[in-house]
């Protein structure tokens, strides 16, 4: 119990102290007018109150991620929470400030506009295709979890098909309607149950202190199948939202367009961050400590199980039924969330890069239906399958706009190495990964690793040419 207390006190230390600092390097300006103001429109520039900003924030990222994520991570042992607590702290919440304030700046731009005019036109392209696979991807993972979960709390009567008709529905109204109509009046009450799903499982784990193995006890744990699951990078993939994840990037733009004070740009984006980062610490020490600290036992327990069904029994087990039930639909409207704003964001995106307006309902409709579609026929995919290739996307997607972000800093003469050691580290995790996953290249561990180190370090060398290749700053004017 003292090492998760000390986790959590750290990331919340880190959004006073050194999220003071991050904000201090991009420089805020609160006598600047935002886009809510500049560009209103009535549907997606919308000047709206700081804590409804925050919550839908919160609620865009907080998805499956930070549970089912931690979940799957803390399988790995508790260096779980050393990703979760400095992943957080020194990349997620950087990586979210930085690319929703950027956002600010350039009048709401989508995630592959901002990413592009730093990297390069190629870039660009390749961004926007990679994001709206991204969104697609979300969309149909965060359809099919909820409707299981909710068929599983209600029983006979119900099935599955039929909730993931419902949720899609949903998404399809939440995606064409103005920002403050459907999730502006919704997201309060989603957020209610998810903050007290998490408030909940805390008090539980302080009722049951023993249970809590403390890191020096267990710090040698590797997991039965580590062979093909090594701690690298394969906890860095897993433990995506609780940590780092490029997803959030794509959610931003949508609350840049609704911030009211460039000054309240912490409190959403680098304050989101570390919220989500406590519910997956939240997570990660409620798995273990539901088997009594026993890592191998949770490893058997999930073995041909989604952590869904852990996550019910721990809710259930812990809280009671009534108190199981709001937990579940914490769980459940988590997801929902970031389901439906992820397709939204995949409208906005396809709208930016093809400069229609989107202010007729019609033009909604038109850029949408597509989307729709490849998002219903993507959920035809196992979810396990599904999960895996989200994850890495996800991930690879957070190291293109960690890079993009040093760009920026360094072009502006910034304090650029707030991103760039993430950026570099990120590099080596997403290229590691895709050599050597079953759902990649296949190649072995070591030759994997040597090629992600290879290919960071000529990244290294561009990014090194590029800082060479900038005028030197202006002396200041006596």
């Amino acid at each position: 119990m003292i090492t998760f207390c000390i986790a959590l006190l750290l990331l919340i230390v880190g959004y006073f102290v050194y999220g003071a600092w991050v904000e201090k390097v991009f420089g805020v300006e609160p006598d600047r007018a935002t886009p809510a103001y500049t560009s209103t429109d009535g549907i997606d520039y919308i000047p709206m109150p700081t804590w409804k900003v925050f919550l839908i924030q919160f609620l865009n990222i907080a998805g499956l991620g930070p549970i089912f994520g931690a979940i799957m991570g803390i399988l790995y042992g508790p260096a779980a929470y050393l990703w979760i607590v400095f992943g957080t702290i020194f990349g997620g919440a950087v990586h979210d400030y930085m690319s929703g304030m950027l956002s600010v700046r350039r009048n709401g731009a989508s995630l592959p506009e901002l990413v592009g005019d730093e990297l390069g036109t190629g870039i660009k392209q390749v961004m926007r295709g990679f994001s709206l696979l991204l969104m697609i991807l979300i969309g149909a993972v965060f359809v099919v979890n909820p409707a299981n979960l909710l068929d599983l709390l209600t029983g006979e009567g119900t099935t599955t098909t039929m909730w993931i008709a419902i949720i899609f529905g949903y998404y399809i109204l939440a995606t064409l309607l103005p920002i403050d109509k459907l999730i502006g009046q919704l997201y309060p009450l989603f957020g209610f149950a998810l903050l007290f799903m998490a408030i909940g499982i805390m008090v539980a784990l302080f009722m049951r202190p023993d249970s809590l193995p403390e890191f020096t006890e267990a710090i040698g744990y590797t997991r039965p199948d580590s062979d093909i699951n090594p701690i690298f990078p394969m906890m860095f993939i897993s433990i995506a939202c609780g940590a780092i994840s490029g997803f959030h990037a794509t959610q931003s733009p949508m609350m840049a367009r609704c911030l009211k004070n460039e000054k309240m740009g912490r409190r959403v984006f680098y304050g989101a961050m570390v919220v989500e980062g406590i519910v997956a610490l939240i997570w990660a020490a409620a798995a273990i400590a539901f088997f009594d600290g026993s890592f191998d036992s949770l490893f058997e327990y999930l073995k041909g199980k989604t952590p869904a069904v852990l996550v019910n029994d721990i809710s259930v087990g812990w809280l009671g039924t009534f108190g199981g039930i709001l937990a579940m639909l914490g769980v459940i409207a988590a997801p929902i969330t970031s389901g439906d704003t992820a397709l939204r964001s995949a409208r906005l995106i396809a709208a930016d890069f093809l400069h229609i307006s989107q202010k007729k309902v019609l033009n909604r409709v038109l850029i949408s239906l597509p989307i729709f579609a490849l998002t219903w026929v993507v959920m035809m995919i196992d979810f396990e399958v599904l999960w895996r290739y989200f994850a890495w996307c996800n991930q690879t997607l957070a190291t293109f706009t960690l890079w993009a972000i040093t760009v920026w800093l360094t072009r502006e003469h910034k304090c650029y190495w707030i991103s760039l050691i993430p950026a570099l580290f990120m590099t080596v995790v997403t290229v590691t990964y895709i050599f050597f996953a079953q759902e990649g290249f296949r190649l072995s561990y070591g030759i994997s690793l040597g090629i992600a180190f290879v290919v960071t370090l000529l990244v290294t060398v561009l990014f090194v040419r590029f800082k060479r290749s900038l005028p030197g700053r202006e002396p200041l004017k006596r």
